[in-house]
C-alpha cells in the first residue's frame, strides 16, 4: 500500500482513478521486472520459455511438434492484459488488477502488432552473440509467424479483435486466440476470423465451473455452453464471412490438476472418472477438430492456490486422454509430447495436425 501511496504523490492523484492509476503502474513496473514488454494502454508481449529453447538450438514447444510452425517465431501476447471476468484457480498470473469489462478506447490494432515486434526485439537482442545460439533461429525470432493470444487476460475483451486477426493475415503469419468462452457474442461476429480457437474447458460441469473460474459474469456456465454452441458452427457454414477468412480450426483445451497436498485449494481437482464423462458431453457439444488434454503447471502466482503436488505425471495426463478417445468414436490420439505433458485427440477423416496455410 505504501509503494500505491508513493506513486500516487508523485502523479498528483487522490480519486479512486488515480488509485486504480497508480496500481496499475505497479502492476506494470512489476511485470516489466518480470519480463514481460509492455505495449501501449493495454497489451504486452512476453519471449517463452520454448522460444529461448529453440534460440539456444533446443526443440520446441507441442505446437512446433504439432502443428510444424517453430518456437522460435511464436510470439506469445496480448490486447487485453488487465482483462478478464475469471480469477481461475490454476491460473498462473497475477490477478490482482483484473477488471471484467470490455477495454475502452482500445489501442489501434496495427499499433499494437508493431509495438508488439519492436518490443519483442529488444527482448531478444540479449541472445545475439551468446556462444550457442542458432542464428537462423534468432532471425525467425524477430519476425513472428505466429501470434498467439494466451499471455495475459482475455484477449475477447479486447474490442478490435477482428482487425487484430485481418492485420496478421496481412502479414503472412498465424494467429492462435485462447479464450475463456465467456464472450460467444465476439466470437460469433467476428469480422475476421484467426486461424485457430482453443476454448479453455477446465470444468467439466457447473459446480466445478463456478468454483474454479470465480467469474464475475452472470450465467456464466450458461454463457459458456452457447460458446460452444458458436464453435460448432463455426466447423459447418460461417455465414458473411468470405471462403478464405471463414476457415478455422477448433479446439477445446482441457488443463487437469491432480489432488495435492498443499496450496490453498490442494484438494480440487478435475480428473476424476465421473469427469470424464462430463467431458465428453462438452467435447461432443461443440465438435471441434482437436481436443488437447494437458497436466496443469504449478507456476507464478498459482503455486499458493494449487501446489507442485497438483502437477498431474504425463503417464496421468496420458491415461485420461485414453478415457476420452475410448468413449468418443469420433476421435483418436493424434500426437503427445511428455516433456510439454500434453497429448492430442484428433476428429477421425478430420483436418490435418500441420498448418501450411495462413
Amino acid at each position: 500500500m505504501k509503494k500505491v501511496k508513493d506513486t500516487l504523490k508523485k502523479m498528483g492523484e487522490k480519486s479512486n482513478s488515480g488509485i486504480k492509476k497508480a496500481g496499475l503502474e505497479l502492476a506494470k513496473e512489476k511485470m516489466t521486472k518480470e519480463g514481460y514488454g509492455m505495449v501501449g494502454d493495454h497489451s504486452a508481449v512476453k519471449v517463452c520459455l520454448w522460444t529461448k529453447h529453440s534460440i539456444r538450438g533446443d526443440r520446441g514447444c507441442w505446437k512446433e511438434k504439432f502443428y510444424g510452425i517453430s518456437s522460435a517465431g511464436c510470439c506469445q501476447m496480448t490486447p487485453s492484459l488487465f482483462h478478464c471476468e475469471n480469477k481461475c484457480l490454476h491460473c498462473w498470473r497475477d490477478l490482482t488488477y483484473t477488471f471484467n469489462k470490455s477495454i475502452e478506447n482500445p489501442d489501434d490494432p496495427k499499433k499494437i502488432l508493431d509495438g508488439i515486434v519492436a518490443v519483442r526485439k529488444d527482448l531478444l537482442m540479449g541472445f545475439k552473440g551468446r556462444e550457442g545460439i542458432d542464428m537462423k533461429k534468432f532471425e525467425e525470432a524477430l519476425e513472428p509467424k505466429l501470434y498467439t493470444l494466451s499471455l495475459s487476460g482475455e484477449p475477447t475483451l479486447y474490442p478490435r479483435l477482428g482487425e487484430m486477426f485481418a492485420e496478421i493475415r496481412k502479414r503472412g503469419a498465424v494467429s492462435f486466440l485462447v479464450t475463456n468462452g465467456l464472450n460467444p457474442e465476439v466470437i460469433r461476429n467476428l469480422s475476421t476470423l484467426p486461424t485457430q480457437i482453443t476454448v479453455s474447458t477446465n470444468a467439466p460441469n457447473e459446480k466445478l465451473f463456478l468454483k474454479w473460474h470465480r467469474s464475475t459474469k452472470k450465467e456464466a456456465w450458461n454463457v459458456f455452453n452457447e460458446t460452444l454452441d458458436v464453435i460448432r458452427g463455426l466447423g459447418r457454414a460461417p455465414s458473411g464471412i468470405p471462403s478464405e477468412e471463414g476457415k478455422v480450426r477448433r479446439v477445446i483445451r482441457l488443463t487437469l490438476v491432480d489432488k495435492g497436498k498443499e496450496g490453498k485449494f490442494k484438494d480440487m481437482t478435475n480428473m476424476t472418472e465421473e469427469n470424464v464423462g462430463e467431458y465428453c458431453d462438452l467435447i461432443r457439444k461443440a465438435e471441434p477438430d482437436f481436443v488437447h488434454v494437458k497436466g496443469y503447471k504449478s507456476v507464478g502466482y498459482a503455486r499458493p492456490r494449487m501446489g507442485y503436488d497438483n502437477q498431474p505425471w504425463f503417464e496421468a495426463v496420458k491415461e485420461y486422454a485414453l478415457k476420452i478417445e475410448k468413449k468418443l468414436e469420433d476421435y483418436e490420439v493424434a500426437a503427445e509430447d511428455e516433456r510439454c505433458c500434453v497429448v492430442m485427440l484428433k476428429r477421425k477423416g478430420g483436418i490435418d495436425l500441420k498448418i501450411d496455410k495462413v
